[in-house]
């Protein structure tokens, strides 16, 4: 007997499950790319939003578990030192809006895949991605002193995301 996918279970086709495993990933890219923050700064950034996925796994969501387990058998585990490399989009804001965009998608598709619950998990998993990449590094300051933990740049994606997400 050939073993199906694990999102057949959920009622996803191979393009719907694309979208809703790689969507953490760009999130993650997109909270770092609302403010240019350096590359040590980046680096803690990228950390925080894959323990965050990786933290999925723990989810009381089967969808939030299934997403985060794929997502770390594919780009590696924090819990065993591994790491992201390091991204700096040359067009922050088209990789921006490109998740903007992907989200709404992924909202839509939820609302009509999965009960309330599951949807709400994923959304809230999401926004706690973003979270956690913009407050992992402080922005401005001298010396690593100072700063604002979370920019206006870095809260306007973090806001409209949660806006795009729970329209």
């Amino acid at each position: 007997m050939i073993e199906q996918p694990a999102y057949t279970g959920f009622g996803f086709s191979d393009e719907e499950w694309g979208l809703l495993v790689g969507l953490p990933q760009s999130v993650l890219t997109a909270a770092s790319a609302a403010e240019s923050d350096g590359t040590r700064r980046t680096r803690a950034e990228s950390a925080a939003g894959l323990e965050t996925i990786a933290s999925g796994r723990e989810s009381a969501s089967p969808l939030v578990a299934a997403v985060a387990g794929e997502i770390v058998s594919r780009v590696g585990d924090p819990e065993a030192g591994e790491e992201l490399p390091v991204l700096a989009p040359s067009d922050p804001q088209a990789v921006i809006d490109d998740v903007l965009t992907r989200a709404g998608q992924a909202a839509a598709l939820l609302a009509t895949r999965v009960d309330e619950g599951q949807a709400g998990a994923y959304r809230h998993w999401l926004v706690e991605i973003a979270d956690q990449v913009v407050t992992a590094a402080s922005t401005g300051g001298l010396l690593g002193l100072g700063g604002d933990v979370v920019s206006d740049s870095e809260r306007r994606f973090r806001d409209r995301l949660a806006q795009v997400l729970n329209d």
